[in-house]
């Protein structure tokens, strides 16, 4: 596949630690540039800019950042986004610099496709328990999603497993091939499972989140 030539600005910048809130209220987002051998580079980005991008391309996308206006653009991946858990407003990205030649260790989204029989004609009830899976490739090799269909599951025995996800050429599984990705349980065991989990030892308040770790620096 060929990779994306979507063009990201970014500015350098000397401001760090809680010193970076201002840049949040005038539109910007803090960032920083990594990658291996190389040091970290802070920047900052337009918000605006950075939203519309992170919504039109996938997650593993390569992205030509451009610093300062330079004419030397680096290749990076988006490898963080880090939000506010309670305004859910962007707080600050991690860009991932890349190297020629050089692999990288991901996850791809997993998304099933058709219809299991076992679920539609003999009552059960399809769990999709992976969505998503760790592959190592060449970011150029990357797919931006596998589709797997859950056709073969004809009855409550039968069971997709990670193995069964199809690799393209030049990127390798690291994730449990015997993991098991899909299968149809019959809704006796749907119901039993439904019972524990309103047993009140099993009850816990949910506690909202940010959507990754909190970045070590704001």
């Amino acid at each position: 596949m060929s990779p994306t030539t979507t063009v990201l600005t970014a500015t350098s910048r000397t401001v760090t630690g809680k010193s970076v809130a201002h840049l949040r209220n005038d539109g910007k987002i803090p960032a920083v540039v990594f990658g291996h051998g190389l040091a970290s580079i802070n920047v900052t980005l337009d918000a605006h800019e950075f939203d519309h991008l992170r919504r039109t391309i996938h997650s593993n996308s390569i992205i030509s950042l451009e610093i300062d206006g330079g004419k030397d653009r680096q290749r990076v991946m988006v490898h963080g986004i880090h939000i506010d858990p309670r305004t859910r407003h962007l707080m600050h990205v991690d860009l991932f610099a890349l190297k020629s030649g050089e692999e990288v260790t991901v996850e791809v989204p997993l998304r099933t496709c058709g219809e299991a029989y076992a679920a539609t004609k003999l009552g059960g009830t399809l769990l999709h328990t992976v969505d998503r899976v760790r592959v190592r490739a060449l970011p150029e090799a990357l797919p931006e999603a596998f589709e797997i269909s859950v056709e073969s599951l004809v009855d409550f025995e039968a069971a997709i497993h990670m193995r069964d996800v199809v690799m393209p050429p030049g990127v390798t599984l690291l994730t449990d091939p015997d993991e098991v990705v899909a299968k149809v349980i019959p809704q006796r065991a749907v119901e039993e499972v439904a019972v524990a989990e309103v047993a009140p030892e099993a009850v816990e308040e949910a506690v909202p989140g940010a959507e990754v770790k909190p970045s070590t620096e704001s």
